[in-house]
């Protein structure tokens, strides 16, 4: 019989990576980033930023939501990053 309430194990944020998908010249972006840098600084996680301009696959994919933010390759949130939100999710 499984227990009905089971442990999880959580994650360590040094072994998650941010990915930042944006654009040059985006304020929403730029705001982006500042969160992104902060919390990834306070976690140890690591972040990357990849240009939609730059990526013909990354823009038809995201080119109205940007910027988007992914957590270990899964889509966390599009426009506004939530400093909260990102230190639950890289579970810090």
């Amino acid at each position: 019989m499984a227990p009905l309430f089971s442990r999880r194990t959580r994650k360590n944020p040094a072994d998650c990576t941010v990915t930042l998908i944006g654009k040059p010249g985006c304020h929403l972006c730029d705001d982006a980033q500042k969160v992104i840098e902060t919390v990834c600084a306070e976690t140890g996680a690591s972040w990357e930023k990849k240009d939609i301009t730059e990526d013909a696959e990354l823009h038809r994919k995201y080119w109205e939501q940007i910027p988007v933010v992914l957590v270990d390759g899964a889509q966390h949130d599009f426009w506004r990053v939530d400093p909260a939100r990102l230190r639950a999710a890289l579970g810090a």
